[in-house]
């Protein structure tokens, strides 16, 4: 059973005790339709003026996106691997009370992506309903499924148990009836601290539904709907995922047409009454939250950050944290603008799809000049995509080659499977993800990477005073200081 916690005196008085309404949508596996669920589900919470911030478990770049395409502000990533308990319990509340219009701004160039400008339509929502918000978190893989695949360490189950969350299940029901009942069963008595609560089933008909509710809740847990087969319970794929918000045809009519179908076939209403009954969350020793860790820094300057279609996948906590050391983020698109913008110290090439977009970055020969030439006077840090960028060269999705910007004496080319994949702590100390079909002729030697609970180890990216690159995508939080000391340079 969930237990209530209890707020403390240390939290800022209009925290209301540490009140926070908030439901983790789980599921067995992969593929059972968390995040089209959730994202009608949170259509549904704006339509009711229910001001959400959405969390992410996991190292996923891609589902925030979804959230932030249906809310119009970030979505955040809470990752057990990258942090600790007391860390992910911190950074969840700072999210949750302080998000607004003000202290997390969509960037515009963030959004060209998606389409239209999001941040300027739905932002206020946040400002005008502080009173009533809730938050969503979305699970990962399967609700125990975490590093090396025999752990729960990174699990949507460790960050329940560290968010003290109530979880509804979803269960894909296409294909089984009873059986499901015996699935069910085995999560809720896998581990007796489960928090699952109640059930949504997936691609099921009403009457299947009907029959096998008195089944399932005599299990002790609430049975919340179903979600019928329709053509709108589908989000297109590749190979990293799915494709982004704005690359998806006609998904806000598709979203809006999905929350018309779960206000019907979902208890609503129930959820709402789940996230908030258990709304008060303990302590743990976490800090008042005005503070978040660390002292405001002086400014420190400007870095530019490549985001657009091709270089998108950034963990917006990365970004609040180098806001928090004082430096001002200057959006700006390899693919669409001719220069990089002026008075810069620093360029983040983040992750993302160069591969999908590499003749149009090629063409782009300004762009491309502008780094170069800025290449060992300003520092750049680069991961995955963003390191193929500065590659010699680079393999399409065509098939073909196409230069980049040849700061880096290597080629980029496509692999048949996963290259690396999954978490992973460099010899620095600072914890990282590799997710990329691409891999490269120099990966670099600078850091020894180490997979947890494994003997599997290999070097990797790049460190010189004026560069930081590879195809690691670091978790900044896990290490603050080597971030810190790359910038300043100090390391």
């Amino acid at each position: 059973m969930l237990t209530e916690g209890n707020g403390k005196d240390t939290i800022r008085k209009d925290c209301d005790r540490l009140s926070v309404p908030r439901i983790l949508f789980a599921s067995p596996a992969s593929g059972s339709g968390k995040t089209l669920i959730t994202c009608g589900f949170l259509e549904i919470l704006k339509r009711r003026k229910i001001a959400a911030v959405t969390f992410k478990c996991g190292p996923d770049y891609i589902d925030p996106l979804f959230h932030q395409y249906v809310l119009g502000i970030p979505g955040y990533n809470l990752d057990s691997f990258f942090l600790g308990r007391e860390e992910i319990r911190r950074l969840f509340l700072d999210k949750f009370f302080l998000q607004d219009a003000e202290k997390s701004p969509v960037p515009d160039a963030g959004n060209l992506f998606f389409g239209d400008r999001i941040g300027e339509r739905m932002t206020a929502n946040i400002r005008q309903n502080r009173d009533n918000r809730m938050a969503v978190i979305e699970g990962v893989m399967g609700y125990y499924d975490g590093a090396a695949g025999t752990t729960v360490t990174g699990s949507s189950y460790e960050i329940a148990a560290f968010t003290e969350s109530p979880v509804i299940l979803i269960v894909n029901g296409k294909g089984a009836s009873l059986s499901l009942a015996a699935l069910i069963r085995g999560f809720l008595e896998y581990r007796s601290d489960s928090r699952i609560c109640g059930v949504i089933f997936n691609r099921m008909s009403a009457a299947m539904e009907e029959r096998l509710r008195p089944v399932v809740e005599e299990l002790g847990v609430k049975v919340f709907g179903f979600v019928p087969e329709c053509a709108q319970a589908s989000l297109e794929s590749r190979h990293l995922g799915l494709t982004l918000p704005g690359e998806q045809k006609r998904l806000r009519e598709k979203i809006a047409a999905f929350a018309d179908i779960l206000e019907e076939s979902l208890d609503v209403d129930g959820i709402l009454a789940l996230s908030r009954r258990y709304s008060a969350c303990a302590d743990g020793g976490i800090r008042d939250i005005n503070d978040n860790g660390r002292t405001q820094m002086r400014k420190q300057g400007r870095i530019a950050v490549a985001r657009d279609e091709a270089f998108c996948f950034y963990y917006q906590d990365n970004l609040d944290y180098l806001r928090e050391l004082g430096y001002e983020l200057i959006f700006f698109s390899p693919l669409h603008d001719r220069h990089l913008p002026e008075g810069i110290l620093a360029v983040l090439l983040g992750g993302g799809y160069p591969e999908r977009y590499a003749q149009h970055l090629s063409e782009n020969g300004e762009m491309l000049r502008s780094i170069r030439e800025s290449f060992g006077r300003i520092k750049i840090l680069a991961e995955c995509g963003g390191f193929l960028y500065l590659h010699q060269t680079l393999e399409g999705m065509d098939g073909k080659t196409y230069p980049m910007t040849g700061c880096l004496d290597a080629a980029g080319y496509r692999t048949e499977k996963l290259s690396r994949f999954g978490y992973i702590q460099l010899s620095c100390g600072i914890r990282a993800h590799e997710f990329h079909y691409w891999d490269s002729t120099a990966p670099g030697e600078s850091f020894v990477a180490e997979k947890p609970f494994s003997e599997r180890r290999w070097r990797c990216m790049y460190e010189t005073e004026m560069l930081l690159a590879g195809f690691p995508h670091l978790y900044y939080r896990s290490k603050p200081e080597f971030i810190e000391n790359f910038l300043k340079g100090q390391n």
